[in-house]
């Protein structure tokens, strides 16, 4: 079963981005956190029950940058929580859906993640997460 867990947006710099989603939500970013293996540096958001991920890359060419210098900053992927990412991941790829990667690795916030290709999801980045506990 998927829960919305959370929105990611892609920035150019978290330095600018903080300031003006704090403003925006009226929240302060309650987390940021450095993710090596997905070359990124990460800020949160917690807006009522909708939490925000903004996105920098720490790489010049590091799919964060890919993406912003392809598409702009903006939405970047929708993220859900999965009780068990490897039977969602089956249970998906099993449906037709293509994964980015066979097996769930390490993401930002203490989660497993596992990304579904935008050309199965209508064109929107889909992110399959679980707390590790």
């Amino acid at each position: 079963m998927l829960s919305p867990e959370h929105i990611g947006i892609a920035v150019k710099n978290l330095e600018i981005s903080i300031p003006l989603f704090e403003k925006l939500l009226n929240s302060t970013c309650y987390k940021t956190e450095q993710v090596n293996s997905e070359k990124v540096n990460t800020a949160f958001f917690l807006k009522d029950n909708t939490k925000i991920e903004l996105l920098e890359s720490s790489d010049p060419d590091g799919v964060i940058a890919k993406f912003i210098e392809k598409k702009g900053e903006g939405l970047h992927h929708i993220a859900f929580e999965v009780a068990d990412i490897e039977a969602e991941m089956a249970r998906l790829k099993n449906e037709g859906f293509i994964l980015l990667q066979e097996t769930p690795k390490a993401g930002a916030d203490n989660k497993l993640v596992c990304f579904l290709h935008p050309k199965s999801t209508n064109g929107i980045l889909i992110e399959l997460c679980m707390t590790i506990k």
